[in-house]
Formats: C-alpha cells, structure tokens, sequence
C-alpha cells in the first residue's frame, strides 16, 4: 500500500512509519525534519504556514496525528478519496471520572474549530481533536478515529512514563501518590502503532479508544520492579505543592481522586476486541530504560531525587 504519515519524526507518527515500513508499504512522511524511519520517503512540509502540501502522488491510506483544525481542513481537501486515520485522544470526553467508558457511552466536549495556543489555554487541545475529527468524517468517506490514552515507552517526548522506569532502577524508597488500588492505564507506543498500521491495511472504520488494559498503580510499579513504595494520600502530597500527572516537582501518573477516576480507566474490550494487542508491561519499562539510558537529551518529568526525600521526610514529621 501507498500510505502517507503526515509526521513521521516523533514518537507515534514515527512508530507507525516504521511498522508500516517493516511490513513492506510504500511510506511518505511529510514533516518538517528529515529524521524518519529508515525505508520512508521524506518530503518537508511545515504545516504551521498555511503552505499548500508537496505533490506526494497517489496514496491508498493517510494517517494523521495533528490537533490543529485548519491542518486537518488542508489535509483532508488533499486527499479526499484515501482511507484516513485520525489519532485524537480521550481527552475529547467531557466525564473524567467515571470508569469504564467507551466511545458508546462518553459524551464528546463541544468542538473548537480555531487553532488555538495550548501554551495559553490547555483546556482548548480536546475540543479542537474534537473539531478534527469532524473534519475528518466530513470529508472522507473511510475514516478510522483512534482515540488514545497515555501512549509510553521508547522515544515518549513527555517524560511521564520515563520518571517510572528510571526511578525504579535507582533503587531505594519510591515515593507513589493516592493509593495503590488507584486504576491507571498505558499503551505502549510500538502495539498503538502496530494496530494503526493493521487498521489501514484492513481498511477499518469508527471510533475507537487507542488503550490497553487497566490496573491498580500498586500493580503497574510491581510490573515495572518497584520495590519499597511510600505512598502518600492527595491532600499530603498537595500540602507538600507536589503537582500531579508532569511537569516541574510532579509526581507522573498521579491524578487527584475521584475527580480523575476514569481518565486513566477505560474499558479496553472494545480496543481489544478491535485487534489491539499488547506487550508485557515490564518489557515497555526495560526497553524505555534503555532507550532513555542510550539518548542523551531525553525528557524526563517529576520530582527530583531530592524534592521525593523532602516530601516523604516532611509527612513524617
């Protein structure tokens, strides 16, 4: 198959070059860097000038990752007859606290069909994926929407996944947050983008979660090799102005309960029954170690060492 990834760089988008790549597909990526997968063909396009894209000749698939709906309106008027598939994101549901949902039961949040600057509001990057994928089911006739939760494992540009692994290996005391009965739920990069590439191939329609199966957070860290792990309930760790899910003095993965209970625990049967298949979660955590240990420059989110030592001498007091 001619199958054109707009990307083809970073992480998903360049996962899904390489798999398809693998399997013997005729692969463009348009993006702006010329670092994709060996195999692919690269034409640059910077979709952020409005530029018109680059004559890529016939293509039988599109798959897209873009949250910006006038990227999406561009692209789409390009290559109308190709089957598409669009990666949204869970975040397009207004209920993040009910466990269990699917795309039959959630409600949507209303569309943003402006770009918008996710550096000023945050709060707009689900109704925009909500815009585009309207776009996507009105202009093409055979469209997939695939809407992930936490994508991990080697090359994650977030560092929230990445802090797990390599704290676990530096040993010692493991400060975790809530409560290790709190549900939380991964899929790993390389199986999101392998069953992307088998959808195009199979030529698959509808909307569908992009997630693996859900699992206390006690579980995950066990998986991943934890051993000794303090856990600190909410409120301690927001005394302590530790701040959850990334960024500066973070706790990655750690959401607030019950106000984020479902966001991390959707129910995977329907991803499943959809030919999503996963690896062995300790293998996502040894190979992202590996891949952080081999990348100098890679991100990682979270609490120092120092920072988690203060916190937990600080409840103890």
């Amino acid at each position: 198959m001619r199958i054109l990834v707009l990307g083809g760089s970073v992480f998903l988008s360049r996962a899904v070059a390489a798999d398809a790549v693998a399997r013997g597909h005729d692969v463009t990526c348009l993006c702006r860097s010329a670092d994709v997968p060996d195999g692919a063909r690269h034409l640059a396009w910077d979709r952020s000038t409005g530029a018109a894209p680059p004559d890529v000749g016939d293509v039988d698939a599109v798959v897209d990752v873009a949250r910006h709906p006038s990227w999406l309106r561009t692209a789409v008027a390009a290559w109308p007859d190709a089957h598409w598939t669009f990666v949204s994101t869970i975040n397009v549901y207004v209920d993040e606290s009910t466990p269990h949902g699917t795309p039959a039961t959630l409600a949507l949040r209303d569309p943003e069909p402006e770009d918008r600057d996710l550096s000023v509001d945050m709060e707009a990057y689900g109704p925009m994926k909500v815009a585009c994928e309207d776009i996507v089911r009105a202009g093409v006739e055979r469209a997939f929407v695939v809407r992930p939760g936490l994508i991990v494992g080697p090359g994650d540009p977030t560092g929230r996944f990445t802090y797990w692994p390599a704290r676990i290996a530096d040993g010692g005391e493991i400060l975790a947050g809530g409560s290790p009965d709190d549900v939380v739920q991964v899929i790993d990069v390389r199986d999101l983008a392998a069953w992307i590439v088998g959808a195009v191939e199979a030529g698959t329609t509808g909307d569908v979660d992009g997630v693996g199966p859900a699992m206390p957070f006690g579980d995950l860290l066990a998986q991943l090799g934890a051993g000794t792990v303090t856990w600190l309930a909410d409120d301690v760790l927001e005394s302590a102005e530790v701040a959850p899910w990334s960024g500066p003095r973070s706790l990655p993965l750690w959401l607030p309960r019950p106000a984020y209970d479902g966001m991390l625990a959707h129910d995977w049967t329907p991803s499943r029954d959809a030919g999503l298949r996963v690896r062995p979660l300790a293998e996502t955590g040894h190979d992202t170690l590996a891949w952080l240990r081999a990348t100098p420059g890679a991100v990682v989110t979270g609490l120092t060492r120092e920072e988690e030592a203060e916190v937990i001498a600080q409840a103890r007091a």
